[in-house]
């Protein structure tokens, strides 16, 4: 059986929660996979100075689940821990709401390395070990929320799209070793690229953890074959927005970015629960799993969150707009 199951496990662990203006639903569901390796962060409103800001996050675990669950319990943490967060001057910036959208990049970047960092002390005993404890590794998708900004970060193959108006209007980049950028990074620090794969094993190029892959003497933790460095996107909110999805790639490997969106638009118009649509995504991935007879490495588990940015009845009339649209003679 290896690392998959006969059969696929469809019990799902779903939640759903509201703050700050936004709503949200997670829903998590092991699928093919023997453990599960996926964890998820859901804070619609931070505390204290931060009260206003909101958290989301997807991580996509793999050889275990101890980087996930760990980036899941520090990553925001770190983040907010580091300059430019951590400043006197930035703490009454965030307070005022006035941060600069480079300021909080440059914190999230920092909080990235640091916990990966972090991990790497925590998967070798406190650094009294000189062999890992274990291998595990994991992807991580974010979404950060100030009054004004949206920021989306991305750290592997796992993804997060922003839909406007109805269409994807930000899709974070999968980090696959393929990518010509990706794949110089890996060949400069002298490993390889083979069968789609680090080394012919690993199938992300960016990652927290995969510590086996981040030994290089002479090259920095973003020069490295896998490299912790985090992609963040940064966009002012929109009156536009509707909805963003964070999720796995045991998702996005069976529904294209638009199919998605679709999906959930549909389903809107006539479901006011977030958490039932999140359930019937995750039904929806695993038929189409069957039914492509997708091979078994990407059998994988599956989570995904929706965050909603308007009100349903919104949603729903902006639809109807864009349909009687179609029928305006004049």
């Amino acid at each position: 059986m290896g690392a998959f199951l006969d059969k696929p496990q469809t019990e799902k662990q779903s939640s759903n929660g509201a703050g700050n203006g936004l709503r949200f639903a997670v829903s998590t569901m092991q699928g093919w996979r023997v453990d599960m390796e996926d964890a998820h962060v859901t804070l619609p409103c931070l505390s204290g100075i931060m009260k206003a800001w909101s958290f989301f996050a997807v991580f996509d675990g793999h050889a275990g689940p101890r980087a996930s669950k760990y980036c899941a319990s520090h990553l925001l943490t770190q983040i907010i821990s580091v300059p430019p967060f951590s400043s006197s001057r930035s703490r009454q910036e965030l307070r005022s709401g006035e941060l600069s959208s480079e300021a909080v990049v440059r914190g999230i970047q920092r909080g990235f390395l640091q916990v990966d960092a972090d991990l790497r002390e925590a998967l070798t005993d406190g650094g009294k070990s000189s062999t890992w404890m274990d291998h595990s590794g994991t992807t991580a998708v974010t979404l950060l929320v100030s009054p004004r900004h949206l920021y989306f970060v991305n750290c592997g193959d796992s993804r997060a799209v922003l839909y406007r108006d109805g269409e994807p209007y930000l899709v974070t980049e999968d980090h696959k070793p393929n990518n010509p950028q990706e794949r110089q990074r890996i060949e400069s620090a002298g490993s390889s690229v083979l069968i789609h794969r680090v080394n012919g094993a690993l199938a992300v190029s960016r990652a927290l953890g995969d510590f086996d892959y981040k030994n290089v003497d002479g090259k920095a933790p973003t020069e490295q074959p896998v490299s912790p460095e985090p992609e963040v996107y940064a966009l002012e909110r929109s009156p536009a927005d509707d909805f963003a999805i964070l999720a796995c790639d045991g998702i996005w490997d069976v529904m294209s970015n638009e199919e998605l969106g679709a999906f959930v638009h549909t389903r809107l118009q006539s479901l006011s629960s977030l958490e039932s649509i999140c359930e019937q995504l995750l039904d929806t991935c695993l038929q189409k799993v069957g039914s492509k007879k997708i091979i078994l490495k990407k059998k994988s588990s599956m989570l995904g969150v929706t965050v909603l940015m308007r009100s349903i009845s919104t949603v729903l009339t902006t639809n109807l707009k864009s349909f009687w649209k179609g029928f305006d003679t004049h």
